[in-house]
Order: C-alpha cells, then sequence, then structure tokens
C-alpha cells in the first residue's frame, strides 16, 4: 500500500468512530438542500471533524433499460466508466485514483445507475475532476472493454453451476417472463460477450442524464464550496434522458413450482410473491410485518421454526423488495437435499399462519424495539450516509425522514400487521423454484 493510501486507511478509522457518535442519535443528522449555480441539486451534511469527503449519486435508469438482446451492457457500463477517461487511458486513470488514495466505482442494478465517490478533503480537487472525466469523458477503448467484458463473462460461467444464482435467475424469469425484469441484469455469457464499445458510447449518455438524478455528499465541505464542484462534475451531462421510465408490472400470480436438477449435496430454496412499492402506504407495516415473519434473523418465525425447531436449514429469510414498477416478497434457504420437501412444506405453513393471525403483540413490540434502535448503523460512515440521503431521494420520502421514520415504527399498531399480513401473504400464489440433486427434486415433485 502506497502512503497516501495507508493514511486514507487511517482516517477512515477515525471517521468510523467519531461517526459512530453521530449515528448514536440519527434524528441530530442536519440534511442541507444545496443547489448550484447551474441549477443541480444535492442533499448535504457537513461533517468537519474527519478529513474526508463522500459522494454518492444514482439515476432511475438500469438493467431494465438494456436493449433486447444486449442484456448486461448497464453492468458492464459500470464497470468501464474507471477504465479511462479524457486523455487518461485506464492505467493512467487508476494511477491518477491510487495516487491520492481516491476511491471511485460504480455500480448498477434492475432499477438504478449508481456512483460512488470517496477522498481525502485535501484531494478534493483532483477527485470531482475525475468523476467529471469519468461521466462526462469515458474512453471506452477497446483493450479495457474487453478485459472487463472477461471478467464478468467468467463470473457468468461460474455462476451458470452456483444454484443459489441459478435459483435467483430462475426466478426473476418465472415471475416476469423473458422481457423487463426477467432478464438477469448482469447479463448472459453469450450477450456480453456480443457487446461492443460503441454500444457503451451510445448508452452512457442517457443513463447519466441529469433527469432523475440523486446527490448526496457527506463530510468536511461547507455549502458554499459544493455548489462549484456539483457543477464540475455533473454539469456537462445531459439534461433529458431518451430511456422511458420503468412502467408498474406484476409478476405471475398463480402457484408455481418450478425445479432445476444439479449434482450438489444442498438444495437451494427461493420463493416469492406479488407485494408492496417502497410508496404504499402499507409498506411500513409490512416491513414490521415481515421482520417477524423472516427478515428478523435469529427473532424471525422462520428461523425458529425451520432451523431451531426442526434443523432443516442453517439459513431461512424473507424480505421486501421493493422495485421501481413492481413490489415483491422474497424468501429462502437453503437446506439438506433429503429434507428439501419438508423445508419447503414448513415454510408454506408458516407463511399461512402469518397471513391467518398475524404476530402477537409481544412479536411487535420486539420488533418495533429491534428496528427503531438499529436504524443509527445505517449511518456509521460518510460513505453510508452518503448512500442513505440518495436512497430517501430516489423513493421520494422526504428530507425530514430521518427524523420521522422511528415514529413511523412506532405507529405501526397490531391490526396494522395482521392487516397487511391478510392482504399481502398468499403462498396460494407463490413462485417457488428448487434447484439441487436428483433426490431433492423427486421428492418435491411428489410433494415430500
Amino acid at each position: 500500500m502506497n502512503g497516501s493510501g495507508f493514511r486514507f486507511c487511517a482516517v477512515a478509522v477515525l471517521a468510523l468512530f467519531a461517526l459512530s457518535a453521530q449515528a448514536g442519535a440519527a434524528r441530530a443528522i442536519d440534511i442541507q438542500r444545496v443547489v448550484s449555480a447551474g441549477g443541480i441539486e444535492a442533499w448535504l451534511v457537513e461533517e468537519h471533524a474527519i478529513p474526508i469527503i463522500a459522494v454518492s449519486f444514482a439515476v432511475p435508469r438500469g438493467a431494465y433499460h438494456d436493449p433486447q438482446g444486449k442484456e448486461g451492457l448497464s453492468y458492464l457500463l459500470s464497470a468501464t466508466l474507471d477504465e479511462g477517461a479524457g486523455d487518461l487511458d485506464s492505467q493512467a486513470f487508476r494511477g491518477r485514483l491510487d495516487d491520492h488514495a481516491i476511491s471511485l466505482a460504480f455500480d448498477s442494478d434492475r432499477d438504478q445507475f449508481s456512483g460512488g465517490l470517496e477522498t481525502l478533503s485535501e484531494f478534493r480537487d483532483e477527485a470531482f475532476e475525475l468523476l467529471a472525466l469519468s461521466i462526462n469523458r469515458p474512453r471506452f477503448d477497446t483493450d479495457a472493454v474487453e478485459r472487463m467484458k472477461g471478467q464478468i463473462v467468467a463470473n457468468l460461467a461460474r455462476e451458470q453451476t452456483d444454484p443459489g444464482e441459478i435459483a435467483v435467475k430462475g426466478w426473476f424469469a418465472a415471475a416476469f417472463g423473458e422481457v423487463g425484469y426477467g432478464r438477469p441484469s448482469s447479463g448472459t455469457v453469450e450477450s456480453v460477450q456480443a457487446l461492443a464499445p460503441q454500444d457503451l458510447r451510445d448508452h452512457f449518455a442517457d443513463m447519466l442524464a441529469l433527469e432523475g438524478m440523486k446527490i448526496g455528499v457527506v463530510g468536511d465541505i461547507a455549502a458554499d464550496e459544493l455548489g462549484p464542484l456539483l457543477d464540475r462534475a455533473f454539469g456537462g451531462l445531459k439534461s433529458r434522458t431518451s430511456l422511458e421510465p420503468i412502467p408498474d408490472t406484476t409478476p405471475v400470480e398463480e402457484p408455481t413450482t418450478l425445479t432445476v436438477e444439479l449434482d450438489v449435496p444442498q438444495t437451494e430454496l427461493r420463493f416469492g410473491m406479488n407485494g408492496l412499492k417502497r410508496s404504499d402506504p402499507d409498506f411500513v407495516p409490512a416491513y414490521v410485518m415481515n421482520y417477524i415473519l423472516g427478515g428478523g434473523g435469529f427473532s424471525s418465525r422462520l428461523y425458529e421454526e425451520v432451523r431451531e425447531k426442526r434443523g432443516l436449514s442453517y439459513s431461512v429469510y424473507s424480505y421486501l423488495f421493493p422495485l421501481a414498477g413492481a413490489g415483491l416478497v422474497l424468501g429462502g434457504a437453503a437446506t439438506r437435499s433429503d429434507r428439501a420437501a419438508t423445508t419447503l412444506a414448513v415454510i408454506r405453513d408458516e407463511i399461512e399462519r402469518m397471513r391467518d393471525a398475524g404476530p402477537t403483540e409481544a412479536e411487535l413490540d420486539a420488533a418495533k424495539r429491534y428496528l427503531t434502535g438499529a436504524y443509527p448503523l445505517r449511518f456509521d460512515s460518510n460513505s453510508n450516509i452518503a448512500e442513505q440521503l440518495v436512497a430517501i431521494q430516489i423513493e421520494d420520502l422526504g428530507i425530514d425522514y430521518v427524523d420521522r421514520r422511528n415514529a413511523l415504527i412506532e405507529a405501526v399498531t397490531i391490526e396494522d400487521a395482521k392487516r397487511v399480513a391478510r392482504e399481502l401473504l398468499r403462498p396460494d400464489r407463490m413462485i417457488v423454484i428448487a434447484v439441487g440433486n436428483r433426490q431433492a427434486i423427486d421428492s418435491i415433485k411428489s410433494g415430500g
């Protein structure tokens, strides 16, 4: 590690301790709305105790917008934006980042394309310059693109024998078909191999347009200093995108059990059904209810019944998965092949029990205590706070959401939790996929 890199790590450790005190009361975070001279808006949390600045940003466009037959294009874009820009080839660009201990990364998922920057305060001008180059003047040199394609293709090839990956991709394909959310967000071996630098050049400006972009900044920078840097980094982007917003869609709502035979000792189970989007007024009660069902780790009903009482699985879980165009309730477990059918039956029984009777008062009180007490842990570093600021903006929750969030959890009543359980949990419409060996598949097909 070079000297500046060591210094950055040492300062980052100090920052963790400093921000832990701030995170102890998430309500104390002061969020400012900053609008640059060029009209670019960001939410800012000033923290001058430690000389680190973190920037997070995202746009509501992702793998959903990959052209048909070019699945994985947005994912490849996220892997190549920092592989050379402007007059700097990949090696020179990465060298500038390393020399100044600057962290710059991009990512893409089904709904969003995002980026993150972290730098020591003394190198902030350099950091914002490199960010500006990467998103305004990426090179997409053939050698760099081919290198990143090779890494992605190698990962995709490994995933073809990974039962968990097979199960997740199979579930989304079963739920949404061969379009939209049904396509693999990172592409396939064939689709990624066929992508060319020109595909990236044609795609990046629309993906990174200012329309819908949300920005969060945290650290050692004042509001009047941030505005010019926002214009420097983001001011050259297109104002509008030609990509259409993601439309509302609904997964298949009929009972479906799919099996994939794979010679592995453990069977991967994935299950899910239609759920709620984040904007739904019942999302918070559903979130609390699901914590009790399968989101609460060791304290959840699924964990208690599947692992603790019966020893069927090391891990079992459920979670709400709100997308821009759909809301889902998803879950999974891994179990021995000879116990796959039994594990699935217990999971179904617990979902039905929650649907029919809902949680108890004691379960609800314990869930609310945990969910309110754990919330500050999301604010344990500059970068995590910046990501939270972006997420709150993307979901249009309001700049005061951090102050209101725990009160929303506390306001959930037992009647609310029982009502959303009755309305949301529909095991009779659940899609299940199992990936395992012949013994497991035969057992599940025969119902145990």
